[in-house]
């Protein structure tokens, strides 16, 4: 059975954007994008929230072949292109999609057999709200949380909506020469 880590970006006062989506704040640069990319490559399968999932389209797909193209922008538009997408939307329509699933109402059911029949780990990229409504029904493992030194004081928070407790046990920490915080969580599932 697979596990699905949330793969976000947070500012240190817990918001995965400003209130608009704003992301600019985001540090991101070759040392963080090496680091994550161990990771990302070692899986096969993305998940995302629609609007997420739309933006990696709008860029990925492409990414590679544009004039000046980085390193990053290479090895991950590769890895992009293999790894099986999955969707959370009830708006989306899967025959428009390559190498892509789209779960809709029944997500909880859905998940729970994609988590069965997935070899390797499931990466939620960002997608807050796909992380809240997760979190909720307790579909989600662990969190790679990538804490940025800015405080931004409202926005949407990566954590929503929990209902009870939910304990996590601290695995890794990596800090980079940013001043950017890795903090790697095993959630522990109590109550499953």
């Amino acid at each position: 059975m697979s596990g699905i880590v949330l793969f976000m970006h947070t500012s240190l006062d817990g918001f995965a954007a400003g209130t608009k989506g704003e992301m600019g704040w985001i540090h991101v640069d070759q040392e963080i994008f090496d680091f994550g990319a161990e990771r990302i490559t070692k899986t096969n399968t993305a998940l995302y929230g629609r609007v997420t999932f739309q933006m990696m389209e709008s860029y990925w797909p492409t990414a590679a072949e544009q004039p000046g193209a980085s390193k990053h922008d290479k090895e991950h538009a590769a890895w992009y292109k293999s790894a099986h997408k999955v969707v959370l939307s009830t708006t989306l329509d899967p025959s428009a999609l390559t190498n892509t699933t789209v779960i809709g109402k029944d997500f909880p059911a859905a998940i729970r057999q994609l988590k069965a029949e997935t070899t390797g780990e499931i990466l939620l990229f960002g997608s807050p709200s796909t992380a809240h409504a997760l979190l909720a029904e307790n579909l989600i493992d662990e969190c790679w949380l990538f804490v940025n030194p800015v405080l931004l004081g409202e926005g949407i928070p990566v954590f929503k909506g929990i209902k009870e407790k939910q304990s996590l046990k601290l695995l890794k920490t990596h800090v980079f020469s940013s001043g950017v915080v890795c903090l790697y969580h095993q959630l522990l599932h109590e109550n499953k």
